[in-house]
């Protein structure tokens, strides 16, 4: 935990800026994530980035990153379905969290990738190589590596401005009608619950598109294609219109019996950062879910 009291020379300035500019140590995208996350606070209080400080505001800053020292590396036979000198592609398992963090400082893709391979971007951080989006714990599928500096800054520019092709696959509580629909609704962090997301009138742009694949009775297979990348994205809309994912133990109505969420990120796609070829992945569904859905009843 850092603390840090508001001296005349920061008063006015946004909470960001200021302190990209006293804690070296943090870049400020990990400072508006820690302000997202509500480990950033004034007088105890949580904050926006654009937050102006006033003298003697008292800051919190609790960064609980492990430090690089104590990153394994492991051997978790990592799926890598393609590789050269500037990206990975990796087909990640469910159950699988990305990266280090609060209380998780082994078995993650992280540790996984410092085994498999001995260059990785460094731009995000010691426990963020090469790390350059995320999915869920209990998503699988695709993810982008990057192997170095210059292809993280053009993955993440492509990944800013919508170039990437994000599309995933999920199930569905409830028969929905519609064969398309764009869901267009803006998520921010839940005021109730500081750990779930919600949409809210005041949060960032969100639009999530699906296309309906294949109804059953009482389910629903659906593509999601994503036009923005915010956290939860597709469980929080699908929620919102009412067809929370299955397995969802959050936004969802129950629990399954397999005891996961049936999201899959099945496709990815993006022009590479040094040949700028188009690109483009695409996986299988995993056994557990093409199991799931082969004991449903389907509907013609």
């Amino acid at each position: 935990m850092t603390t840090l009291k508001i001296t005349s020379d920061l008063v006015g300035l946004r909470i960001d800026k200021a302190l990209a500019l006293k804690l070296n140590n943090l870049t400020r995208n990990h400072i508006l994530k820690l302000i997202d996350s509500d480990k950033i606070k004034v007088n105890g209080e949580s904050c926006k980035p654009s937050y102006k400080l006033v003298l003697d505001d008292e800051i919190t800053v609790e960064d609980e990153e492990p430090k690089e020292l104590e990153l394994k590396k492991e051997d978790l036979d990592l799926d890598i379905v393609y590789q050269d000198s500037d990206v990975l592609v990796i087909n990640k398992p469910k159950g699988m969290v990305v990266h280090p963090g609060a209380g998780v400082s082994e078995h993650t893709l992280v540790n996984g990738l410092l085994y498999e391979v001995d260059d990785l971007a460094t731009i995000n951080g010691v426990v963020r190589p090469g790390i350059v989006h995320r999915i869920d714990k209990d998503t699988s599928g695709l993810l982008m590596i990057a192997k170095n500096d210059k292809a993280s800054l053009s993955l993440t520019e492509q990944l800013k401005n919508h170039e990437c092709k994000r599309i995933y696959h999920a199930l569905v509580h409830g028969e929905i009608n519609e064969d398309r629909g764009r869901i267009n609704a803006p998520i921010a962090r839940s005021k109730d619950d500081r750990k779930k997301m919600a949409v809210d009138k005041d949060g960032k742009v969100a639009i999530t598109n699906f296309r309906v694949l294949k109804r059953f009775k009482n389910y629903t297979y659906i593509e999601c294609k994503l036009e923005t990348g915010r956290t939860h994205q597709i469980r929080v809309h699908l929620s919102y219109i009412g067809y929370p994912l299955v397995g969802d133990q959050v936004y969802g109505r129950r629990k399954t019996e397999d005891g996961g969420q049936f999201l899959h990120a099945k496709t990815i796609g993006f022009v590479h950062p040094t040949t700028k070829e188009w690109m483009e992945f695409d996986s299988e569904l995993p056994e557990y879910f093409v199991n799931f859905m082969g004991n449903l009843d389907e509907k013609k």
